[in-house]
């Protein structure tokens, strides 16, 4: 409980998997538009699986937000919206497993990541998981509302700080973060990069990630930064992973 000794814990941190890529697919931007949309990034994450170790993250769509609204409608507090919410995510991250399960893919339930991720990519290419993480009934009350605010963004970044990942990329709809929602705000500025301190003092009207996400960069140890990416665009994931400066990055 004392800060001083707290503060004597600052030893630096391995990484235990430093070649590794964490990619997140949105459930609402990608996974809800079908096979236009998650066929071709698939083909795309299947064709760097070689030159790139990467596990996918895998979001929740329109189904979680329906299930949400009952449950809001109901009165269930927040642990039990986050069990709700895990559902579709799992649906979506076991979808994804298949087909990718041919370029040799394997599916991983969230308590077993850290235990056999290391053993699975040494005999497979990659790895899929619910990217939203197993709070479950212990999930924190948000500041305001009742909704979960550790999502699929949430989970499949602190993926990649615990491991200490070389990339965390987050697939949206949208080619980055600019200060307004670009589809209805024409004259919206792009951001192409930008500290995680300097993002939440500007407290914009919408973001296209988790805000809780830029709350964990300020304290990160080993992932320092996320990259949003468009994944609707073909080439731009490959681009992401050569470290290439595409969509928006936000630093540490």
């Amino acid at each position: 409980m004392d800060k001083a000794v707290i503060a004597g814990t600052e030893a630096p941190v391995r990484a235990i998997l430093p070649m590794l890529n964490v990619i997140q697919i949105g459930g609402l931007s990608i996974m809800d538009r079908g096979q236009s949309a998650v066929l071709p990034l698939l083909d795309e994450i299947a064709v760097n699986r070689d030159a790139h170790t990467q596990v996918i993250g895998v979001g929740p769509g329109v189904r979680a937000r329906h299930i949400l609204s009952v449950g809001l409608d109901l009165g269930l507090p927040t642990g039990a919206l986050a069990t709700l919410a895990a559902k579709s995510s799992a649906q979506n991250a076991y979808m994804v497993s298949c087909l990718l399960a041919a370029h040799g893919f394997v599916y991983l339930e969230a308590p077993f990541i850290v235990q056999l991720l290391p053993a699975m990519l040494a005999a497979a290419h990659g790895a899929v998981f619910n990217g939203i993480p197993p709070y479950d009934l212990w999930e924190h009350p948000p500041a305001l509302g009742k909704l979960p605010p550790h999502g699929s963004d949430a989970g499949s970044y602190l993926v990649g700080e615990v491991f200490g990942a070389r990339n965390v990329i987050l697939l949206k709809d949208v080619d980055g973060i600019y200060t307004a929602d670009p589809k209805t705000v024409p004259d919206a500025r792009f951001i192409p990069e930008i500290s995680a301190a300097e993002l939440i003092r500007m407290r914009l009207p919408t973001l296209p990630i988790e805000p809780v996400v830029l709350d964990l960069l300020t304290r990160a140890k080993l992932a320092k930064s996320i990259r949003v990416v468009n994944g609707l665009v073909p080439g731009n994931l490959t681009r992401a992973l050569a470290g290439e400066a595409v969509g928006t990055l936000v630093r540490a």
